[in-house]
């Protein structure tokens, strides 16, 4: 049987990373024979939480399902949203009471596919433990082989312990959140495929798709700024998976960057957020 082939598109930032994504997504979709593909949007909206207009563009754009992180909750219009909208998730980990759901078990296409979402602790929220979340979810996700995890983390050694504490378990650890794609791509003896982060979709000549001034600013003189997204070298980063569909196990995942010359779409509309 063929591998199913999922594309994974790194967090997508302002309107550079809504643009790229909108004139890529379809064509790296097909590039890639892609099966299925996954984007984590919560920095959509100029950086900060995503709106329900924005939400719905960029299912639009190809995109199967929309992963997030400690960002969600930044544009008080997705709370009413993202609670009707099952593909859209939140970190599974947010306590009882949360807005949406964490997970998403798909069965419209040729196999089920199940996407997780979750969100470290170490140098984040003290939400609930992402380990001990993951175990309850595989258990309710029965005989689902297809399995991605979107961990959003900052720590680099929270995100090797998650992928040790589900190697086997899971088709994939992707994680997210810094910016900044690794080199560390691998795929364990147990079929788990794991990167510490698949980067960004937005502008790379910022620090970490803002405008380097006011990061700098606050860097040197510690008062806050305000923030707003850079424009220059625009990229689209992640990764793609092939997984046996039988099994389940990860058989390649492989980093890609395409980049994108925003100077030639520059368009929005009202609904936009830089």
């Amino acid at each position: 049987m063929s591998p199913f082939t999922i594309l994974f598109i790194a967090d997508i930032c302002g309107r550079p990373g809504r643009q790229a994504a909108a004139h890529l997504a379809r064509p790296l979709r097909e590039k890639f024979s892609a099966d299925y593909v996954i984007a984590n949007i919560e920095n959509a909206a100029g950086g900060f939480g995503i709106t329900p207009e924005m939400s719905g563009k960029i299912f639009t754009y190809g995109v199967d399902v929309q992963t997030s992180g400690n960002h969600i909750w930044d544009r008080v219009q997705i709370l009413e949203y993202i609670q009707q909208t099952p593909k859209l998730l939140r970190p599974a980990n947010y306590p009882d009471g949360a807005p949406g759901r964490g997970v998403c078990v798909d069965t419209d296409g040729s196999h089920p596919v199940g996407v997780v979402s979750l969100m470290g602790r170490t140098y984040m929220a003290p939400i609930e433990c992402p380990f001990r979340t993951a175990d309850r979810l595989l258990e309710r996700m029965g005989d689902v082989k297809i399995i991605v995890v979107d961990f959003h983390a900052e720590a680099t050694s929270e995100k090797q312990a998650l992928v040790h504490y589900l190697d086997g378990r899971v088709s994939a650890v992707i994680g997210t959140h810094t910016h900044v794609a690794t080199a560390d791509e691998r795929i364990s003896d147990r079929g788990t495929a794991y990167i510490t982060d698949a980067g960004m979709t937005g502008a790379h000549d910022s620090i970490i798709g803002m405008d380097k001034g006011p990061s700098l600013g606050r860097f040197l003189t510690g008062m806050p700024k305000r923030f707003s997204t850079a424009t220059g070298d625009v990229r689209m980063t992640g990764v793609v998976l092939q997984v046996d569909p039988v099994s389940g196990h990860a058989v390649s995942i492989e980093r890609f960057s395409q980049d994108f010359d925003i100077t030639r779409f520059q368009t929005g509309d009202a609904t936009d957020v830089d």
